[in-house]
């Protein structure tokens, strides 16, 4: 039986890791095992930045990986926590009654749902923030 509360909460906090495709898919879920590299790669761009400074140029390339993933799974999340009841249960747990209980919004999920909203826009918009800006240091820098 998939919960849908526990599903919600995985996509948000394990999301960039995986674990909610493997939670809902099992192990043989190949997203599951390709969404950890660029989280990885991501974290790896925001450790050049931190020691080589804002300059790096591969950190730039690097960093937005972390937050599209970040944004993709907080966008699943809510995407998870919107599904109802009958849906949820038809996909996940299709040998199970439509309105069985494994499917049902509670206070978590919509807790959930208002945190994935919280956390998907700070990434998206700390990402585009980050891009825009190098872009154009990089073209107010780059002699004609």
């Amino acid at each position: 039986m998939k919960n849908k509360t526990f599903a919600t909460w995985l996509a948000l906090l394990g999301g960039p890791l995986g674990l909610h495709r493997f939670y809902l898919r099992g192990w043989g879920d190949a997203l599951g095992w390709m969404l950890p590299w660029p989280t990885l790669v991501g974290a790896m761009g925001v450790l050049r930045a931190r020691q080589l400074g804002v300059d790096d140029q591969l950190s730039w390339l690097l960093v937005p990986l972390l937050g599209v993933v970040v944004t993709a799974c907080a966008l699943t999340a809510i995407v998870y926590g919107l599904t109802d009841r009958p849906k949820w249960n038809g996909r996940f747990n299709p040998s199970r009654d439509p309105e069985d209980s494994a499917g049902r919004t509670s206070g978590l999920t919509i807790l959930a749902v208002v945190c994935a909203m919280l956390i998907g826009t700070t990434a998206l918009m700390s990402t585009l923030a980050y891009v825009f800006q190098h872009y154009f240091e990089y073209q107010a820098l780059t002699p004609p």
